[in-house]
């Protein structure tokens, strides 16, 4: 029988390959790991015979039980060609780490194995918020996710190209009590062939919103957008205000009509999709480049969830198109129209989203409400603990912000 520390490093062995399983399915199969420890720039060292052979039956039974196929162990003096997204995962997975408690683990014992895999599988996100697939309004489908109960429900829109995943714990915070659901941004996830085009307008992402409240037969909700997410949701708030209980916009990207501030990383950003979005020959040509920038503004803790749409050219592009549309749409129309009692949130120090953008929209908006955060950006609100959480409750149900 398989001891309790080995039991412990196949669990979090098995948590860990589940965690790159969108950025590995977005990499051209397969996808080389090199045993490296988490805090480790260089290889782990040689492996015994012995030991590579066991660590390579390990991550390919697990690989395999959760569904991540692909995975191959490589040499460890490979760790300094590999392509970056491979760093990404093989940094993610530290096999290395797990050497020492996992040993050898033997062939008759590898059954073993698989129940810890199940038993991890059965709290993974897609176990607590299952997928289902909706067509949109225009034909485009959707992976969309719900999970919790309750009489309310929160929509979660999506941060444009991020796995669903990536809100997790805004999603098991809200289901305390509620429904909530959320859905992956069209053409990105799985569901589009190479070549496939969809609309990419943001009027048309809007739309999705109310796509997937009506498959679940939800009326109204309160909606809160995250990230580019936040723009998307405020144009679907003046097409269908009643069915918008409240919303919460949180460090949005919004495009003005002209020239308005935008931090470096903005400025770059919008560069280089622009370039990327004009073909897929142009994608192919700018996506070192676009890898290298985005990978040093990328904290590691999240990076194997960020870096999804840079994963290939063909999602870079299509990434692009989606994503010009947000930032590039002229929001300024819109505020006057926003019924529904808002929130925005930036911070002070946001060097992703300049946060006079979110000001610009809260005065803006008839019933809108600046909050501004001391610090905070795009990738760390998807790390943030329960008090900032909270804060999105407590709006929602008309009380006092919580400090």
């Amino acid at each position: 029988m398989l001891g309790a520390e080995t039991r412990t490093a196949v669990a979090r062995l098995a948590a860990a390959v589940l965690s790159v399983k969108p950025l590995a399915e977005g990499i051209a199969a397969p996808v080389r790991v090199v045993p490296v420890a988490r805090s480790a720039v260089a290889s782990s060292g040689d492996l015994a015979p012995g030991q590579r052979r066991a660590l390579r039956a390990l991550l390919t039974r697990v690989a395999r039980r959760a569904g991540v196929p692909g995975l191959v162990l490589s040499s460890e003096d490979e760790f300094h060609d590999l392509q970056v997204f491979e760093r990404v995962v093989s940094e993610r997975l530290a096999l290395a780490d797990v050497l020492d408690s996992v040993g050898v683990v033997p062939v008759d014992r590898l059954a073993e194995v698989d129940k810890v895999v199940a038993d991890v599988l059965a709290d993974t996100f897609e176990a607590y918020a299952p997928k289902q697939t909706v067509i949109a309004s225009d034909g485009t489908p959707l992976n969309v996710y719900a999970a919790g109960e309750g009489e309310e429900t929160v929509v979660l829109v999506p941060a444009c190209g991020m796995p669903a995943t990536l809100a997790e714990n805004w999603i098991r915070f809200f289901a305390r009590g509620r429904r909530v659901l959320t859905w992956e941004s069209r053409g990105l996830f799985g569901i589009a062939g190479d070549g496939d085009e969809y609309p990419t307008d943001i009027r048309a992402q809007a739309a999705d919103l109310f796509a997937v409240m009506d498959h679940y037969g939800v009326e109204d909700a309160h909606v809160i957008g995250l990230c580019g997410g936040a723009a998307i949701a405020l144009v679907a708030a003046t097409e269908r205000p009643s069915r918008m209980c409240s919303l919460s916009l949180w460090h949005g990207a919004y495009g003005f009509g002209e020239d308005y501030p935008k931090t470096p990383h903005q400025q770059g950003l919008i560069e280089l999709m622009s370039a990327a979005a004009r073909s897929r020959t142009a994608a192919q040509a700018v996506h070192a480049a676009f890898c290298q920038a985005i990978l040093t503004s990328t904290p590691a803790d999240v990076a194997h969830l960020v870096l999804y749409p840079y994963a290939s050219a063909e999602l870079l592009y299509r990434y692009c198109r989606l994503n010009l549309e947000i930032t590039g749409a002229d929001v300024e129309p819109y505020l006057a129209k926003v019924e529904p009692r808002t929130l925005v949130v930036t911070s002070h120090d946001d060097d992703i989203a300049h946060p006079e953008g979110s000001k610009r929209v809260a005065d803006g908006l008839p019933h809108g409400q600046l909050r501004v955060e001391p610090h905070g950006d795009h990738i760390s609100l998807f790390t943030a603990d329960d008090s900032l959480l909270r804060v999105a409750e407590d709006f929602m149900r008309g009380e006092p912000p919580h400090a």
